[in-house]
């Protein structure tokens, strides 16, 4: 057969890969083996049971995307900032009337000034008043985000660091030693293009220190069971011991690889894994594990393991009982140092290693150290309680507030405008409720009486219920007063009631002046309704805009017209026009007194005119 590429030849007709090369079967080359030399072993107890949801779900990455308090201080920002921001660019709205989006988004983050109110700048000698402004609502919406950020985190610490682990090292005796039953389990591979055929020398455990009376050679089934099986790395021997109970400190076991044709033997590094599992408890195990390619100095320079001398791996375990996990009592395993045998770093020693007989072997030695003159006792304790807790909590709170309302202090001393803010607000929020309150009354009037108390008949058009905002409804067929507004109710009869065409005025029936506003308002209503005038229109065009005036004639002027002038918002009436027309009506029930007064003094004058002519002629 051919020789792999990049391989070396000995003995004139055999190939093998050169310096830590490995023969790869699919490329059919030799290639550098690249993993490097790492030792990895459990800090405490490990589940060796793997729950499905922790495979779906990955739990792994979750914790080491959120293994330290940074993402929630990271996350607390982001959110601060995105609140400072809209607030800011917030405030480049414009107010307007009150009813656009904007002035509602900043009302209601007044409405969140929960933690500053009362607490604003104030200048001196000035009344403390309830105030909730729009940089008091963010400040305090800024404070709540800041103080659960900070929670958060608090939480995550109490969480991942509210107990300490406390090791606590004594002397055993031999109950406490017995009682340790543990499964042991372990695993070395020779990486290397050999397979089980090489094997050869195992069998045999020493145990004991050499030269003394306690060192014995035993056969390894006394310990336990061994096996090998092939792998994709190489061959790996395999060594199991049910509940053990270990009563000798040092445990050798030796076995070596020899050469085979175009199997020569020969490593390039190895790998081991160490595992120890409770007898009783089968959840929790511990373990140390790792690959080794040039001694325990982990050098990274490719090497190959051949030759007489061993390769030891030695290990010490370490009994331990946990508390805090029912009195767990498990051995650990750590791995102490990596004692290279035969190396060969050069290319030609490494064929002339192959072509000698003598270096046709690859030895390999395990050595355990068992540490039983002490037990590690392991406990956690808590190093936070309720009383350390609260206080925390409470630092975290004065500090979210102290921050903002330092910042609002001193931007409320620098910028007198926001010292008022509020008051603008509410006086925004106080004139569109009246403007809405007053809608609603100019609409109840004119359902309930008609649109010409409101609107002059000037003005009047066919889309009268356009200008009155809301349609009455039609009169029915059978009422008595169709077209001259809906029927009068019970108590708009007895505040209003029907009148003749003519005056009639009780006898000494004077209307005081206390009364006078509400008899305006009744007379004027009346007047408007038509009910004294027989042609309502004809007296309404002779009086546009025409001054009430005490003229000499006893005929009665007609009432003033009631034409209101529009603001300049378009549905706002003018308070100086209202207080005009309503000095008009003043004026106008001043005249019909007047009117009614001479009329009564006239009608007393009759009276006793024909009182007096009546006495004189019964008495002629």
């Amino acid at each position: 057969m051919a020789c792999p590429k990049n391989s070396i030849t000995y003995n004139a007709t055999s190939c093998a890969c050169g310096i830590g090369q490995l023969l790869n079967r699919n490329s059919g080359s030799c290639e550098i083996f690249g993993w490097p030399s790492t030792i990895s072993s459990d800090k405490d107890v490990n589940y060796s049971g793997v729950s499905f949801a922790e495979t779906i779900f990955a739990f792994d990455r979750i914790r080491k995307f959120t293994q330290s308090q940074a993402i929630f201080l990271e996350a607390t920002l982001v959110m601060l900032l995105s609140w400072l921001l809209f607030c800011f660019f917030l405030r480049f709205t414009k107010l307007g009337d009150g009813r656009n989006i904007w002035f509602n988004l900043r009302w209601w983050i007044t409405r969140l000034d929960v933690f500053f109110s009362t607490r604003h700048w104030l200048d001196d000698q000035q009344i403390l008043k309830k105030r909730k402004t729009e940089l008091g609502g963010t400040f305090s919406v800024a404070s709540w985000i800041v103080f659960i950020g900070l929670f958060a985190a608090l939480l995550y610490q109490i969480i991942t660091k509210r107990t300490m682990e406390v090791h606590n090292v004594r002397a055993t005796n031999s109950p406490d030693l017995i009682s340790f039953e543990n499964d042991l389990e372990f695993n070395i591979t020779a990486v290397s293009d050999m397979s089980c055929s090489n094997l050869r020398g195992i069998g045999n455990l020493v145990t004991g220190n050499p030269g003394f009376s306690d060192f014995k050679v035993s056969s390894l089934s006394t310990f336990g069971n061994y096996t090998c099986r092939n792998t994709t790395s190489g061959p790996t021997v395999n060594f199991k011991c049910s509940k053990c109970r270990l009563t000798n400190d040092y445990f050798y076991i030796s076995w070596h690889f020899v050469d085979l044709p175009d199997s020569p033997a020969a490593a390039v590094g190895f790998q081991f894994n160490f595992t120890c599992k409770n007898g009783s408890n089968k959840k929790e195990m511990s373990y140390v594990s790792g690959t080794l390619r040039n001694g325990s100095i982990l050098d990274e320079r490719p090497v190959t393991f051949r030759g007489t001398e061993g390769n030891v791996l030695k290990f010490n375990l370490f009994p331990r009982i946990y508390h805090h996990l029912h009195d767990l009592k498990l051995i650990q395993p750590l791995f102490h140092e990596f004692i290279p045998g035969s190396v060969y770093r050069d290319t030609a020693q490494l064929q002339a290693s192959m072509g000698r007989s003598a270096d046709g072997i690859l030895n390999t030695t395990l050595f355990i150290n068992y540490l039983s003159a002490y037990i590690v006792e392991i406990d956690h304790e808590n190093i936070l309680g309720p009383v350390s807790f609260l206080a925390d909590l409470g630092g975290l709170y004065c500090i979210s507030i102290g921050i903002f309302f330092y910042l609002l202090v001193q931007c409320e001393y620098r910028i007198k405008n926001l010292r008022n803010e509020d008051t603008i607000f509410r006086r925004i929020r106080r004139r569109r409720k009246a403007l809405d309150h007053w809608d609603k009354l100019r609409r109840y009037v004119a359902y309930t009486w008609d649109c010409s108390i409101l609107v002059d008949d000037a003005i009047k058009t066919t889309t009268m219920s356009a200008i009155c905002g809301l349609a009455r409804p039609p009169a029915s067929p059978t009422s008595s007063n169709s077209g001259r507004g809906p029927p009068r109710t019970k108590m708009q009869q007895s505040i209003m009631p029907n009148k003749k065409p003519g005056l009639s005025i009780e006898k000494n029936v004077v209307p005081q002046p206390a009364s006078l506003e509400m008899t305006s308002f009744d007379s004027a209503s009346s007047l408007a309704h038509g009910d004294n005038i027989p042609n309502k229109k004809s007296i309404s065009q002779s009086s546009q805009s025409h001054p009430i005036s005490h003229s000499a004639d006893d005929t009665i002027p007609p009432p003033p017209p009631m034409e209101f002038s529009e603001g300049s918002s378009g549905s706002e009436v003018d308070a100086i026009d209202i207080k005009k027309k309503f000095q008009l009506l003043y004026d106008y029930n001043v005249l019909l007194r007047e009117k009614l007064i001479d009329t009564q003094s006239l009608l007393n004058k009759l009276a006793a005119n024909a009182s007096t002519s009546s006495t004189t002629e019964h008495g002629a």
